[in-house]
């Protein structure tokens, strides 16, 4: 089984920065399983946010987030991290943490194996 514990979350306001931690553990987890950030705004589905790859050198970021968020990962602490920056409003959601048995793939909540309890953001205008 595969534990993922996220962290990090909080109140900021916009214009703010943040930056959260997802920790992987467990006796099935593989530092070469494709991570990811979902978040999930209220009375909305959830929404994919970034992914990358085993090699941290391969990443996809949704529209509304690019070139203001930065999904990165140690494999050395089986830790990966989403460096969020010039927040938004918009962007207040539950952020999830989820990993993904094989090495790549759509950005769809459907091919990830394994979620986190999710971190709350809110962000204030």
């Amino acid at each position: 089984q595969v534990q993922l514990i996220e962290s990090g979350g909080g109140l900021v306001q916009a214009g703010g920065s943040l930056r959260l931690s997802c920790e992987a553990s467990g006796r099935t987890f593989s530092s070469r399983y494709r991570m990811g950030w979902f978040r999930q705004a209220p009375g909305k589905e959830r929404e994919f946010v970034a992914q990358i790859d085993w090699s941290g050198r391969v990443t996809l970021y949704a529209d509304s987030v690019k070139g203001r968020f930065t999904i990165s990962r140690n494999s050395a602490k089986n830790t990966i991290y989403l460096q969020m920056n010039s927040l938004k409003p918009e962007d207040t959601a539950i952020y999830y943490c989820a990993a993904d048995v094989s090495t790549w793939g759509t950005p769809s909540a459907a091919e990830y194996d394994y979620w986190g309890q999710g971190t709350q953001i809110t962000v204030s205008s």
